[in-house]
């Protein structure tokens, strides 16, 4: 048994109980070591789909009925967000592409293609025709959003790839690949670090400013946003084949090598000042995923040691295995000045089962 087979030893030995003890929930965090429950307090939490979708990557890896009951039950549950249209965004991906899309993709149900295809045109109607991107976020305070885009976006897209595929219909693609080009343009700067929020012209697409978001500041280099860009970039490459998206994802992935030299598990923000230590253990095991691909689509080895750097380093030292802990991934950051500090977040778990499954060869659910 190899380490990282070890490492899928402990986190099954886990997760297939705590499959069966959160079954009934739409875990985001845990409280005194429980989960927590959205589907009762925000059913349109964007990431309500991580959690089926953990369980989906455990039934492709193991078989287990008990993943497959607890995925459906989560996917019977984010029903009621499709009725309240203005409490969802950008993030329907997340949120369906990785829970009935999986569910679909393993086990042919036409239900739960409905539900992703439901989601992909959703998404697809926030595209922006004029400016060429999809807008992120709904009016808040009266401020309209319109020509909002986030990093976090290009980790969507990917249900419109599928929905392509699936029906044949390319303008799902056409919208994906326009959104992912303009992330390149706006988001993606020179040394290959990225910018989190971009405001445009709703209009015309023009770059108007950026904005620090979840980071430290304007112009620093949220660890989370440059994990999103890596694994958003290289999927859009398995998708489509343009070489553009390739060399981003790898410029992303070689600033974040660079920024995790010392230390594989990353500060929540590259550039935030000295002194002032949060990790983001969600970015690591993010970007890991991110990496594992482009070194399977021909990239160098190298990205593949990082990756598996990360996925040990996680493992050893902020893992929690035991059954006193609903989570497992400790140490998670919501943002760079959250006042909630460190804490487990539910797609540290995911991303980190995802790259162990990478890793091991078990295949893709998304």
């Amino acid at each position: 048994m190899n380490e990282f087979e070890a490492i899928w030893e402990r986190l099954e030995s886990k997760l297939s109980k705590t499959a069966v003890k959160s079954r009934e929930k739409l875990p985001y965090t845990t409280f005194d070591g429980v989960h927590d429950d959205k589907s009762e307090t925000d059913i349109c939490w964007w990431t309500n789909g991580f959690w089926p979708g953990l369980m989906w990557i455990m039934y492709n890896a193991t078989g287990k009925e008990d993943y497959l009951i607890t995925a459906r039950k989560a996917e019977e549950k984010l029903d009621r967000a499709f009725y309240l249209r203005d409490g969802l965004h950008h993030d329907v991906g997340f949120m369906w592409h990785l829970s009935c899309g999986a569910d679909y993709r393993l086990t042919g149900s036409e239900d739960a293609r409905v539900r992703a295809l439901y989601a992909a045109d959703f998404l697809a109607a926030r595209y922006r025709l004029n400016g060429g991107f999809i807008r992120a976020w709904n009016a808040e305070n009266g401020d309209s959003r319109e020509g909002r885009t986030i990093i976090d976006c290009m980790m969507n897209i990917p249900l419109l790839y599928w929905a392509s595929g699936e029906t044949g219909d390319d303008r799902y693609k056409e919208i994906a690949m326009s959104h992912a080009d303009m992330t390149l343009r706006d988001h993606v700067r020179g040394d290959g670090s990225v910018n989190h929020i971009c405001i445009h012209d709703p209009k015309t697409g023009e770059l108007i400013k950026t904005l620090g978001g979840q980071g430290f500041a304007e112009g620093s280099s949220w660890s989370r946003g440059q994990a999103w860009a890596i694994y958003g970039f290289a999927q859009s490459y398995m998708k489509t084949g343009e070489e553009r998206h390739f060399d981003a994802a790898k410029r992303c992935a070689n600033y974040f090598i660079a920024m995790t030299i010392e230390d594989a598990v990353p500060q929540s923000d590259f550039r935030a000042p000295k002194g002032k230590i949060l990790y983001d253990t969600t970015a690591g095991v993010i970007a890991a995923c991110g990496m594992i691909e482009i070194a399977n689509c021909g990239g160098e080895a190298a990205y593949r040691y990082a990756a598996e750097r990360i996925v040990k380093e996680t493992a050893e030292r902020f893992c929690d295995f035991t059954l006193n802990e609903d989570s497992v991934v400790q140490m998670g950051s919501e943002s760079y000045h959250s006042d909630k500090g460190q804490l487990p977040i539910i797609y540290g778990d995911f991303y980190f089962a995802e790259a162990l499954s990478l890793l091991l060869g078990f295949g893709r659910t998304n």
